[in-house]
Order: C-alpha cells, then sequence, then structure tokens
C-alpha cells in the first residue's frame, strides 16, 4: 500500500506542481505526518522532491524531471487520456482504478500539455435529450465479465420474464445504454443490462472463444437488428430538405436514401424507406412535416392524414 502512495504522490507532483502536505493527506486521507515521511523516502529513492517554505509553499519536483514509469510516451498516453470515460468506469465499479489510470496518463505527458489536454478535450457517450440508464446490477456483471465467470440472470424480455445461465462475454456502452453479450449454449445473444431483473455470479468459470471479437460481433449484431427491425417499407416523396434530414437517421436508412429515383421540377425524389411498423412510421414521418409526402401503403397515408386532422383540430 506505501509503495503505491509513493508513486502516486510522484506522480502527483509531476501532474499537478506544487502540492501541500496538507493537500497529499487528504488526498490519500492519511496524516501530514504520514506525508512527511514518504517524502523522506522518495528523497532516500533520489527522486529530487523539496520543499518550499511560507504559506505558498509546498512540495514539488525539480524543475525538468519527469519519471518513465508510466512507459508511455506522450503521443500514447494523449490517445489513451481521450479513451477514457470516468462516468461509464464508475457504472462498472472502475471509478477509483479509472482515476489512478488518468493520473498515470497525464504523468506521462509534459505538465502544460497535460493541463492543456484535460482542459480542451471531454467526452459524452450520451444522446441529445437522453439520460443514462441506471443500471444497478452492473458492478456485479463487470467482475464476471473481466474473471470469466458464468451468470445466471432473470430477464424481463418482450416475451415476458426469462431465466438464462450464460457466459458473459463482453459489455457494451451504446448512445448511454449497456448491452451483455453473452453465450447461451452454442448462441450468442445480446441483453439490454437495465432490463436483468436479477443476477447471481457462479462458480463455474468458461473459456472464452478465441475466434470471438466482440467489436465485430456488435458491428454485424446492430447492423442486423436495424434490419430485422424494419422488414415493412413505403413508398414517399422527399423534398431536398427531407433528403437531408433523413439521411442522419442511421445507416439502414442512409443505404435507401441511395436508392432514390431522379428529382422531378421541384427536387422532390420518390424513394422507398424500410420502416419497423405504420405506428412508429406515422410519429417519424409526421416528425418531418411538409417535407414528406406519402404514396404507399394507402393504410399509413390514411393514418397520417387522421393524425394531422386531429392535429389541427386541436387549434382550430
Amino acid at each position: 500500500m506505501r509503495a503505491s502512495r509513493l508513486l502516486s504522490i510522484l506522480l502527483l507532483l509531476q501532474t499537478r506542481g506544487r502540492m501541500t502536505a496538507q493537500a497529499l493527506a487528504e488526498e490519500f486521507e492519511v496524516s501530514v505526518r504520514t506525508i512527511y515521511r514518504d517524502i523522506d523516502q522518495l528523497s532516500a529513492a533520489d527522486v529530487p522532491v523539496y520543499a518550499d517554505r511560507g504559506a505558498n509553499g509546498g512540495f514539488q519536483l525539480l524543475d525538468g524531471y519527469r519519471t518513465r514509469l508510466t512507459g508511455l510516451s506522450p503521443a500514447e498516453a494523449e490517445a489513451l487520456f481521450l479513451a477514457g470515460l470516468p462516468g461509464p468506469a464508475a457504472e462498472l465499479g472502475l471509478g477509483d482504478a479509472m482515476a489512478q489510470g488518468q493520473l498515470k496518463l497525464l504523468a506521462a505527458l509534459p505538465h502544460q500539455d497535460a493541463l492543456r489536454l484535460a482542459g480542451r478535450f471531454h467526452l459524452d457517450p450520451i444522446g441529445w435529450f437522453k439520460g443514462a440508464e441506471q443500471v444497478k446490477l452492473l458492478p456485479l456483471i463487470a467482475p464476471a465479465v473481466f474473471g470469466e465467470k458464468c451468470l445466471a440472470i432473470r430477464y424481463d424480455s418482450w416475451k415476458g420474464v426469462v431465466e438464462r445461465t450464460l457466459d458473459p462475454l463482453g459489455l457494451v456502452l451504446k448512445a448511454g445504454i449497456w448491452y451483455l453479450v453473452g453465450r447461451v449454449g452454442d448462441q450468442i445473444r445480446t441483453y439490454k443490462a437495465a432490463s436483468i431483473l436479477e443476477v447471481q455470479v457462479l462458480e463455474a468459470g468458461f473459456t472464452r472463444p478465441a475466434d470471438f471479437d466482440l467489436a465485430d460481433y456488435w458491428s454485424a449484431w446492430a447492423q442486423d437488428f436495424e434490419r430485422r427491425m424494419q422488414q415493412r417499407e413505403v413508398l414517399v416523396r422527399l423534398s431536398p430538405r427531407g433528403m437531408t434530414l433523413l439521411a442522419r437517421e442511421g445507416q439502414v436508412i442512409a443505404d435507401a436514401l441511395r436508392t432514390a429515383g431522379p428529382a422531378d421540377e421541384n427536387g422532390w425524389r420518390r424513394v422507398s424507406l424500410p420502416i419497423e411498423s405504420l405506428e412508429v412510421a406515422t410519429g417519424n414521418l409526421l416528425a418531418l412535416g411538409v417535407e414528406v409526402e406519402v404514396l404507399e401503403p394507402v393504410e399509413l397515408r390514411e393514418k397520417i392524414r387522421e393524425t394531422a386532422a386531429a392535429a389541427a383540430a386541436l387549434y382550430t
């Protein structure tokens, strides 16, 4: 424990510059006397740390001194620092480890570069107008993923509550929502973590498939999921602005827009769009207002007409 604290003190002084004994004591939740002993230990190990007395005094390292204990080049540290997401790490139960890791990454950067990087880049994985789902069981699931321990779960699926015993292969954070990827028998399935009602970490372990790649699996699964959810098609006319707005709605829609017919004299184009259901399509297409006209199917055209008429009646 003391060796870890000594290293952390060294990295803090390298990252933040001058720090008082009181500030260090509060940082590590130890006494000021303990900090003085730690500083003596660092000096005995030939670390050039010295003290400035007075109201603005404190401990700091000799100008130009930098430890190489991190083993990272500045460029590597910058790239890894930008990959760090403290919010998701805390949800996984790794908040303290993330803080220590970021401290080591900052220590691999020149002092001014560290301050500049920390102050100019912030990563926010949550979509607009949404909040991150709170997954209380995530700190139980994550260690099982890391330690390759089997899980028994109760899951609230769209078919009802089911029970599964699975091999947790990985966790994916998608737009603020956590998903658990697990192997059940010879099938690999995806579960929304917030829908897991109960979880039990089993003593039994499992052997991770040597050819399984989580990123490749998720990319293929996500594209297949979109296509499975959008099996029906509608024929619409889109204005130039409507084309632009819809192009932002994911890869499946973007692919469909590439098949649009030629523009008429006003720039409007016909295109077949995949939809999940008539109900969902009604809301999505109404959001485009006068930038879209539904041509087929007739029932969707009628549903939009009725919804628009009802809305107009509210404002008559």
